[in-house]
């Protein structure tokens, strides 16, 4: 075990982050159906970029992903989050904070948004709130967003937040379909982070 992933074991990491609108929490047994009715909503709207297939054909299968989900959180082998919305607890997506190298470290951020939602604002404070978590909680040095080129709505949402564009990497999603995507990588670090933090979200 190197010394970043002692460190985030040891870590008291909360498992729960509020913004001005949304709970984001870890999966927990029982998220299952809610997960799996705002997958059913949204599936032929979002998977041409996500690839839900094999692990989303029923609600058990939902279920099971929330568990498991809950199980690496704890191992702190990743971090996935479940965005619901604070008002109602109406569950709205999926997020997560993905390790992608550890001695640096830096994370990934990921999002999806049910249909329903799409285009209230709500994915773009849950990116807010995940950097400032992983700044601030995870010793973050890194943090970035990778998105197809062709996902238009993906891809606003680091451009709405200030994430400077790195580049555009080649062949780098594979999507549902098979095809490949090339991707626009973005990326922050606390230095610039800081720099954006007054911007509107």
């Amino acid at each position: 075990m190197g010394p970043i992933d002692k460190r985030l074991i040891l870590a008291n990491l909360p498992e729960e982050y509020c913004g001005p609108r949304v709970l984001l929490r870890t999966y927990r047994a029982g998220d299952g159906p809610m997960l799996w009715d705002a997958v059913e909503e949204s599936r032929e709207h979002i998977e041409a970029w996500l690839p839900w297939s094999p692990y989303h054909q029923s609600p058990d299968d939902s279920e099971a992903y929330a568990r498991k989900c809950h199980a690496q959180w704890l191992l702190r082998e990743d971090f996935a989050i479940s965005i619901w919305e604070r008002a109602s607890g109406r569950f709205l997506g999926g997020s997560g904070m993905h390790p992608k190298n550890r001695s640096t470290p830096a994370f990934e951020i990921g999002y999806w948004i049910r249909k329903s939602e799409e285009g209230k604002g709500y994915v773009s404070e849950t990116v807010r709130r995940l950097t400032d978590a992983l700044f601030a909680d995870m010793g973050a040095n890194r943090v970035y967003i990778r998105c197809a080129v062709k996902n238009v709505r993906s891809n606003a949402v680091p451009q709405r937040l200030g994430f400077p564009l790195e580049g555009m990497l080649k062949n780098e999603i594979c999507l549902a379909s098979g095809e490949l995507s090339d991707a626009y990588q973005y990326a922050v670090t606390p230095e610039i982070w800081a720099s954006l933090s007054d911007r509107p979200s």
